[in-house]
């Protein structure tokens, strides 16, 4: 499928994230095709690998399912965004550090406007977070935490030392209030990265634009999750914009259908 061209003044040519070609698949391709018309419209794109029997996670974690494409496409959603949303659980199981990027990857952001990397923003409704978790410590740029009114005033405050504390609703976290202060703040282009509970959240809110889903050639079987999860089924029709092979991994990218 052939993609739709890169916004105004976005030049694929310009060196990606890797200089290299994982599985067949040409980097300057890959960015041109995960490449966002309008940077200015508020835009929430949703990152996941799953197996074929739709698994989230394998030996408990997302990145047992990835391999070179998966971490491909990971690399250039990142380098296109604005700010990185995350749940607080998936930040602890992951094993999130800091963001930072190759110098590629940070030339690539200046040259098309960008702050050097995104912020992460952290969403956590009870923040159990220590703010000596490495997320805090080496990120390169502040994060921000995102939480409800009700949340524990002292954690807000040891967290407020180590990160914007953005508040989203009073006994619970707000999404669709989240996504338009993220966008206020000056990050209308968000990309999550999980977990389940999260994206389900999102789809309930209908704040959801865009799905990228790296189809990882396994059968998982067992206990693992879905990639999003809720107590009630939300449905969102979404129409293909590309379906990309890298050998035995097909690489999805889905668009929100409004049209329903």
């Amino acid at each position: 499928m052939t993609a739709a061209p890169g916004p105004e003044g976005f030049d694929p040519a310009v060196p990606g994230p890797t200089d290299s070609s994982p599985m067949g698949l040409d980097p300057a391709e890959v960015l041109r095709r995960y490449l966002v018309t309008d940077r200015a419209t508020p835009h929430l794109r949703v990152n996941f690998v799953s197996s074929l029997d739709g698994a989230a996670t394998h030996d408990g974690v997302s990145g047992g399912l990835g391999d070179d494409a998966d971490r491909l496409v990971f690399d250039t959603l990142r380098m296109l965004t604005d700010v990185i949303l995350v749940g607080a659980g998936t930040v602890r199981a992951e094993g999130y550090g800091g963001i930072r990027f190759s110098p590629e990857a940070v030339a690539w952001r200046l040259a098309h406007g960008l702050p050097e990397h995104p912020p992460v923003a952290i969403v956590s409704a009870r923040l159990d977070l220590d703010p000596a978790h490495p997320v805090f410590t080496r990120a390169a740029t502040r994060p921000i935490v995102v939480t409800r009114a009700q949340a524990p005033a002292e954690r807000r405050g040891a967290l407020a030392a180590v990160a914007d504390v953005l508040v989203c609703g009073d006994a619970s976290v707000d999404h669709s209030l989240m996504v338009a202060s993220l966008t206020e703040r000056g990050y209308p282009q968000v990309l999550c990265e999980g977990g389940p509970s999260l994206f389900g959240s999102l789809l309930a809110a209908d704040a959801v634009d865009e799905l990228c889903l790296t189809l990882a050639p396994l059968l998982e079987s067992g206990s693992a999750r879905r990639i999003a999860a809720a107590t009630e089924a939300t449905p969102r029709r979404m129409r293909l914009l590309h379906a990309l092979p890298a050998a035995d991994t097909l690489l999805l990218r889905y668009q929100r259908s409004r049209e329903q």
